[in-house]
């Protein structure tokens, strides 16, 4: 370097002892707030004239302030360097081990851009940085070694900001935390060997690459096995795990009806006779379903059939949600209704008036013609004890058949009326079943019906409307005769009554609401 002038070397003698003594951040703002003497400036044009390569000769405007301060940290670290030629000949810096005062002159950025053309070797590892790359000491363009192995560096390299470095020959950056990069692809890095970037994070850890191949080579094939198995399992025992458009529409597993009844519980057991098992179960999305399970050989025909009875749509008919068809399991899964059947709801209510008896024969009948219009090839039984009622007494067919083109629709609908109407049970009441219980009627109709017709029925004013609706069940069981009505007439017949009863029981209510008005306002009066 230079020689500096008498009162510039007191200067640095004097900072010198102070950064020795305590390097704290105090050091830094003393150093900031020296300036430089009076004289400076000219010493600065001397040593440019005597030494034009001087870093700071080719800055203009000149920083005198940071020139000052420069001149005064580089004489500290010649210093440091305990180079007996130091003042005219600065060739490394030398902060290896040196942990406590490396980061303070990596903060002196000032001094790195004045950096002295005399440094050819930085050295500051094992000092235990942690930061980003310090790109600071990159202006030192001419040096020719550099050492920053063994800290706790830690982000991207800047590739780029080596590229004027071309006189780089040795460069150690081992044992730093970098994020990794290929650095083969950069041209710069080509001089360099692997051992300049040993354990960096630069390069692939060969033994981590191993462990990575070993775990994808054999982990993926086994998670791909481990997956394949899961979606076999859900896909054939618990589809209702999988999203809706990935489920097979109306199929289910035992799996699925085990877990909806609670492992086929006795407290879900809701009926059972020597083929059908009656269950109450609650799917994974919270619906309530019946599911009958049948037993042996019973249904063969299930699958087919069931495949049509989904397809129906009405509110007077049961909706069939699907079926299983297994080898250890063959049920249909039904909604669940809340209500009774008409049988024991005939049996047990306190009241069953002939309006509503007469709204669940309309439901029936509306059934019914959906059905004869739409599903043709549909039967259904139409027993008391398998059409079920809701809360508001809506009437539900629950059991069909597919394939049945019997001519005896009316008829089994005429004997659902007349059950309805005398309350008895063709197959338990009578030792010849159906044909016993239309000939009992037959021999009461119509001088002796008070003996045959209900007892909930025979002291009502609606009497005659059910005697008529008597004789139209005999018509439809008049099977001989080959005068049955149609569904068409049988619609009308049933519509006009119950509307007949709906209007009574309109002019029923207003005439009790008056009666209680007029009762009030004698009341008052007295």
């Amino acid at each position: 370097m230079a020689s500096i002038s008498a009162i510039s070397v007191l200067l640095f003698l004097t900072f010198s002892a102070s950064l020795s003594a305590a390097l704290s951040a105090s050091v830094i703002e003393d150093l900031r707030n020296l300036k430089p003497p009076h004289d400076f400036n000219s010493t600065i044009t001397k040593n440019c004239h005597h030494n034009p390569s001087l870093r700071y000769c080719s800055s203009l405007p000149m920083d005198l302030d940071e020139i000052f301060k420069s001149t005064i940290v580089a004489s500290h670290l010649c210093n440091e360097s305990k180079n007996p030629n130091c003042i005219e000949s600065f060739p490394k810096i030398d902060l290896q081990n040196r942990p406590m005062i490396t980061p303070l002159y990596l903060s002196f950025n000032f001094f790195w851009k004045y950096c002295p053309l005399s440094i050819l070797t930085i050295d500051l590892s094992n000092s235990s940085l942690d930061s980003n790359f310090p790109i600071d000491v990159l202006q030192c363009t001419q040096i020719q070694a550099l050492d920053m192995s063994h800290n706790d560096l830690y982000g991207d390299v800047p590739i780029e900001s080596f590229s004027p470095l071309t006189n780089l020959t040795s460069l150690n950056l081992s044992y730093n935390h970098f994020s990794e990069s290929k650095i083969s692809d950069a041209l710069f890095f080509k001089r360099f060997n692997s051992s300049s970037f040993l354990h960096s994070g630069l390069l692939p850890d060969k033994k981590k690459f191993r462990i990575k191949a070993v775990i994808l080579l054999v982990g993926f094939p086994i998670f791909v096995i481990l997956m394949v198995c899961c979606l076999g399992w859900l896909c054939f025992r618990r589809p209702d795990f999988l999203p809706r458009m990935l489920r097979r529409k109306h199929r289910f597993t035992p799996a699925m009806l085990k877990a909806a009844t609670n492992g086929f519980s006795k407290r879900n057991l809701k009926g059972k006779s020597e083929a059908v098992d009656i269950y109450k179960g609650t799917l994974r999305d919270g619906t309530d379903v019946r599911i009958e399970i049948y037993r042996g050989e019973n249904h063969p025909n299930l699958i087919e059939e069931c495949k049509v009875l989904v397809q129906l749509c009405h509110k007077n008919l049961v909706s069939i949600l699907g079926w299983c068809n297994n080898r250890r399991l063959r049920a249909i899964v039904t909604e669940w209704m809340e209500g009774e059947s008409v049988e024991m709801w005939l049996l047990e209510a306190n009241s069953t008036p002939w309006n509503h008896r007469l709204k669940i024969l309309m439901g029936v009948v509306e059934g019914i013609c959906y059905l004869q219009e739409e599903w043709p090839e549909v039967g259904y039984d139409l027993r008391t004890s398998s059409i079920l009622l809701s809360n508001n007494l809506e009437p539900r067919i629950s059991r069909f058949k597919v394939g049945d083109q019997s001519s005896r629709k009316m008829y089994k609908f005429g004997v659902l009326l007349l059950e309805m109407l005398v309350n008895r049970r063709p197959q338990e009441d009578f030792e010849t079943g159906e044909a016993g219980f239309l000939e009992y009627i037959r021999m009461h109709y119509p001088e002796n019906l008070q003996k045959v017709m209900d007892k909930k029925l025979a002291t009502q004013d609606t009497f005659d409307q059910a005697k008529q609706a008597i004789g139209l069940g005999l018509m439809c069981t008049d099977i001989p005769s080959n005068q049955q009505l149609g569904l068409g007439q049988v619609f009308d017949i049933i519509s006009r009554a119950y509307q007949s009863c709906r209007v009574l029981a309109s002019h029923n209510r207003e005439r009790l609401h008056a009666e209680r008005g007029k009762g009030h306002k004698r009341i008052q009066s007295r």
